[in-house]
């Protein structure tokens, strides 16, 4: 039986005090060193992937259940904890400023882990795409300010990142992992979590199959034909036109997605994209300059022209909203945290000599977990 449900989590200010963070990141290394040394890293990288999981971590660790927070802070205590040398994963980027540093990150750590030049540059390609595919591929009014990327020493990934609704004030968080994500435009990931919105693109569905292909095919030609067939959609009465509204959704639009053709089309991405001539929508997608506003006119001309429609259905997989950090359901126990983590602390350190008799106490954790989610 799948696991579903809804939490409504209003969103509050503020942060997590440094006396709850220095205690939530010895906790997380003790967990992830019982985890990682037990299962190894692709299943430290599963359980991050699953947002329940996730989820519930972030609850284990004293933080708040309701709130978006969990996803910075978790992250957060993670990349100080995890280290290549002891634990074989190592988390790269971060929050705003902090994300940028990520393909340099990845690089330092390849570094360590031994990687050759081309797996260095997939490993970094990968944390763009993932990124682009989030912001310019599904459209629903969230703009990403927090990218993370959990690299192993095997060269195994997974990638958590979030955005931030300024209309609604609610966040959305993206969970990806390379053992799932076989194409990066055809349903890669393996959760999306957030509030449902009514109306929203995403080009990474199957059923938009077409509209990628016929989005390429636009892309490929001259650019002064596309502005021409932009503009007939732009105004459409001055060319005697109908109006896009008549081949899209019969629904009413929504604030986070305006359904008319967007003006700030970057036609230099287009006419470098017609230069290239890419041979598929990741290779489109790819080029620099191709954002969420080129992306959207061309799945609408592609519309207009041939008749090919995108998926307007929200690909959120699991529903949360996200807030606060105020002691809600109840204030953090600091005496049982900071018991907590001297019990695991001593678990690790007494299975490294051999004795594993609270490691298997600790197992019987296990029957907490739904059947379908169980560690094989």
């Amino acid at each position: 039986m799948s696991r579903t449900g809804y939490a409504n989590l209003p969103l509050h200010p503020g942060k997590a005090p440094s006396w709850l963070t220095g205690r939530m990141r010895r906790l997380a290394k003790e967990v992830s060193s019982i985890l990682i040394d037990e299962y190894g890293t692709d299943t430290f990288l599963q359980r991050i992937s699953d947002p329940y999981w996730f989820q519930a971590f972030g609850c284990v660790l004293g933080y708040d259940w309701h709130s978006s927070g969990v996803t910075t802070v978790v992250t957060g205590v993670l990349k100080t904890a995890l280290t290549a040398e002891e634990h074989g994963v190592v988390v790269c980027g971060g929050k705003g400023k902090a994300s940028r540093k990520t393909p340099s990150e990845i690089v330092q750590t390849a570094e360590k882990f031994r990687f050759s030049e081309a797996e260095t540059k997939q490993l970094t390609y990968t944390s763009r795409m993932t990124a682009k595919i989030d912001n310019c591929a599904i459209q629903e009014g969230y703009q990403l300010y927090h990218h993370t990327f959990f690299l192993a020493e095997n060269s195994k990934w997974a990638v958590i990142q979030q955005g931030m609704s300024a209309t609604d004030k609610t966040a959305r968080r993206y969970h990806w992992l390379s053992d799932h994500t076989t194409d990066f435009v055809v349903e890669p990931h393996s959760a999306i979590v957030g509030t449902k919105q009514q109306c929203v693109l995403d080009m990474t569905a199957k059923i938009s199959e077409s509209s990628r292909k016929a989005s390429v095919d636009l892309a490929k030609e001259p650019t002064r034909k596309l502005q021409r067939l932009a503009e007939t959609a732009i105004k459409p009465s001055e060319r005697n036109q109908l109006s896009l509204q008549t081949w899209l959704p019969n629904q009413p639009a929504q604030p986070l997605t305006t359904l008319t053709m967007p003006r700030n089309i970057n036609w230099k991405a287009l006419s470098t994209a017609y230069e290239t001539q890419p041979e598929n929508y990741e290779q489109l997608l790819s080029i620099q300059g191709v954002g969420p506003a080129t992306v959207k006119g061309l799945a609408l001309i592609a519309e207009l022209v041939y008749g090919e429609k995108p998926s307007w259905q929200d690909p959120v997989k699991f529903s949360f909203a996200y807030g606060g950090k105020d002691g809600v359901p109840f204030p953090v126990n600091r005496e049982g945290m900071d018991e907590s983590i001297q019990i695991l602390r001593e678990t690790v350190q007494s299975a490294k000599v051999g004795d594993r008799e609270k490691l298997r106490a600790l197992q019987g954790l296990r029957r907490f977990v739904p059947e379908d989610a169980q560690i094989s």
